[in-house]
C-alpha cells in the first residue's frame, strides 16, 4: 500500500483550480482562475496568519454593514487601492491627443438642469470665491464639437456634495448641463473648487491611518463631456497649485487634466457683465473626444449604474 502524504498549499491551490476550471461561461472561467491563483498566492508570499486572516474578514463585514444608498465603502476600498484607476485606465485607452477620463465617482445625479452659457451652478453657494470656467470641445484634429454636451458637478465651498448635506434636504445644487456653441465653445459660472476628505470614519478611514496616508482629494471639478459620433469622457479638472495633487487618495490626478485658475482683483468685462464682482476666478481647458467606439454607447449607462451604489459619505 502506498504511503499517503501530507496535503500541502500548493495541493490546495491545484484542486481549487481543477473544480473552477469546470465554470461553464469562459470569461468568468478566466476570472475565477486568476483570482485563485493570485489570492493564493498572496497567502502564500506573505504567509498570512490565522488572526490576520479573520481579522481581514471582520473588516470585510464591518464595511458590508455601513453600505447603504448613502454610502458604499467596498468602492472607496476599490478607489483608495488603486483598483478602480487601473479599471478605468483598461477600459477608457485613448489615443495620444484625446481627453483622459479618470473615476466617476459616486456623487454624479440624475436631473441636473439644462443651462444657458454663463449659468450658475453655485447660485446658492453665498460663501465660495466667483470662478468662471471656459473653453472648448475638439475633435482629434482640433475642428469644434458644436452641441457637445457637458454634464458637470462639484462639491460646494464647504467641501460637500449636495448628497452630503442634509440642509439642502435632498435638493440639486451645484450641477448643470452645459452645450457647446456653434464653435464648440462652453461657459460655465461656479466657486474655486477646494480640497474635501473622503468619509474616513469607517474600514478605509482605519486602513488609511494604519498605512500612514492621509483621506484628501485635491480641488476639481466633474465632468461627462458626450457628442454625438463621438466616445464621452468621464473626467475631472484639477486646480494646478492644490498641495494634494501628487497624494490624492484616489490616484485619480493625471497631468493632462491639471489646469491653472487665476485669480482676478479687479473685475473684467465678462465678470462686469455677468454681475461678478471682484476677486474672482477663471480657468479655461479645452476637451478633445475620440470617435466612437461601437461599445461606447453603453458607458454612461455603466457609470449610472456605479452611480445608484451609493455614495461614500457619511448620512
Amino acid at each position: 500500500m502506498a504511503t499517503q502524504r501530507n496535503k500541502t498549499e500548493d495541493d490546495i491551490t491545484a484542486e481549487a483550480l481543477q473544480r473552477f476550471g469546470e465554470t461553464p461561461d469562459p470569461r468568468l472561467r478566466q476570472i475565477m482562475l486568476s483570482l485563485v491563483r493570485h489570492l493564493h498566492a498572496f497567502v502564500k508570499e506573505v504567509e498570512l496568519t490565522e488572526a490576520e486572516w479573520f481579522r481581514a474578514i471582520e473588516i470585510l463585514t464591518e464595511a458590508g454593514r455601513m453600505c447603504s444608498d448613502k454610502r458604499q465603502e467596498f468602492i472607496l476600498f476599490s478607489d483608495t487601492l488603486g483598483a478602480s484607476m487601473v479599471v478605468d485606465l483598461i477600459n477608457h485607452r485613448k489615443p495620444d491627443g484625446a481627453t483622459e477620463s479618470t473615476v466617476f465617482g459616486p456623487f454624479h445625479r440624475l436631473g441636473a438642469p439644462e443651462m444657458p452659457a454663463g449659468g450658475n451652478i453655485a447660485h446658492r453657494d453665498k460663501t465660495g470665491t466667483p470662478t468662471l470656467v471656459s473653453g472648448r470641445v475638439l475633435d482629434l484634429d482640433g475642428k469644434p464639437i458644436a452641441g457637445a454636451l457637458l454634464d458637470v458637478w462639484q462639491t460646494q465651498s464647504s467641501g460637500l456634495y449636495d448628497s452630503q448635506d442634509e440642509s439642502l434636504g435632498g435638493e440639486l445644487h451645484m450641477r448643470g448641463r452645459f452645450r457647446t456653441d456653434d464653435a464648440g465653445r462652453y461657459l460655465i459660472r461656479t466657486v474655486l473648487p477646494v480640497n474635501y476628505p473622503i468619509p474616513s470614519d469607517g474600514p478605509v478611514g482605519a486602513m488609511l491611518r494604519a498605512t500612514g496616508r492621509h483621506p484628501w482629494r485635491p480641488a476639481h471639478i466633474h465632468f461627462v463631456v458626450s457628442a454625438d459620433g463621438y466616445e464621452p469622457v468621464t473626467t475631472h479638472i484639477f486646480d494646478r497649485t492644490d498641495e494634494y495633487l501628487a497624494s490624492d487618495a484616489v490616484f485619480a490626478v493625471k497631468d493632462t487634466l491639471i489646469c491653472d485658475f487665476v485669480r482676478y482683483e479687479t473685475a473684467g468685462p465678462e465678470a462686469t457683465q455677468r454681475g461678478i464682482a471682484a476677486p474672482y476666478y477663471t480657468a479655461e481647458f479645452d476637451f478633445r473626444l475620440k470617435p466612437a467606439a461601437e461599445q461606447s454607447a453603453t458607458v454612461l449607462d455603466a457609470q449610472r449604474r456605479l452611480a445608484a451604489l451609493g455614495a461614500r459619505a457619511a448620512e
